[in-house]
């Protein structure tokens, strides 16, 4: 491959090594994540009990207000009551005193419901706070457990990140910004290797999306110093370690020499042959013997 495919080549082993100590610190901390966010749903159903709560005890709080209300304003419709000088004042007075007993009573139930809800809350929000609790211990102790390793880790990848800018910086800008497009496209799988399945076969796919490639792509690769792109998935492609041009293009097998035992047999054949047709000649041509003369 050219210089440009070799550079490109690099950024992408680079862009790799990036990904997979990135992969392993992910993998390390994934159980810290999970635990956050399991504390983080735990704080918020917290949050929204507490509210509830509160607005349960104000609700309850106004129900006890107006039940006291309404006593106190009986009361004073029985005091007035017993002052009525006529039956009918008396029993207008009656009438209302009975309204507001009803209306009282309609609040009570209320308040009960209240007070009910308010007790209910009251020991779901506690249960949610112990339980908080518990999880925010159990956080600090994995993140404690953690930190080392994820430390570690971090500067693993902060100490690629040169090695990283190098290698962008030797690519051509065109080419550079057509790998950081498709880099930004496939989440770094910017580039594909091409495989030969048969040996046998001068045949190529695309290893991103197993695309049959043209069969003049490796000679492509090989002898051109220009960006090949997959014609399905639109990768860059590259002539990996492991397919050198032995092993990828196929050659015409030549012909084997004959092996000198094989010879020597071919020519003793073929003076057995001639020693044949001698004699056969030989025979032929004798003369057949004269008659014997009469005497």
């Amino acid at each position: 491959m050219g210089p440009t495919n070799v550079a490109l080549v690099k950024l992408y082993q680079a862009d790799q090594k990036l990904r997979q100590a990135q992969a392993r610190l992910d993998a390390v901390s994934k159980n810290v994540r999970i635990q956050e966010r399991k504390t983080a749903e735990i704080s918020e159903r917290l949050r929204l009990g507490q509210a509830k709560l509160r607005e349960q005890q104000s609700q309850a709080a106004q129900l006890d207000l107006d039940v006291k209300t309404r006593d106190a304003h009986i009361d004073r419709l029985r005091t007035q009551q017993q002052n009525a000088k006529t039956n009918r004042e008396y029993q207008t007075f009656l009438v209302e005193i009975n309204t507001e007993k009803v209306d009282k009573a309609k609040m009570e139930d209320q308040l009960l419901a209240a007070l009910e809800a308010i007790e209910k809350l009251g020991a779901e929000t506690a249960e949610l706070g112990r339980s908080l609790e518990a999880e925010n211990a159990k956080l600090v102790e994995m993140q404690g457990e953690i930190g080392q390793r994820v430390a570690q880790l971090q500067r693993e990848i902060e100490a690629l990140h040169p090695g990283r800018r190098a290698t962008a910086e030797a690519v051509p800008p065109r080419a550079r910004d057509a790998y950081e497009r498709l880099a930004e496209r496939y989440d770094t799988d910017a580039m594909a290797a091409i495989a030969k399945p048969d040996r046998r076969r001068e045949e190529y796919v695309c290893t991103a999306c197993n695309m049959d490639l043209v069969t003049d792509i490796y000679n492509k690769l090989h002898s051109r110093d220009e960006l090949v792109f997959c014609p399905s998935c639109r990768r860059i492609l590259y002539i990996p370690d492991d397919l050198p041009v032995e092993l990828a293009v196929h050659k015409v097998k030549e012909r084997k020499e004959p092996h000198p035992k094989s010879n020597l047999k071919a020519a003793i054949g073929r003076q057995t042959s001639a020693q044949d047709v001698v004699k056969s000649v030989t025979v032929e041509d004798d003369p057949a013997p004269a008659p014997p003369h009469d005497t």
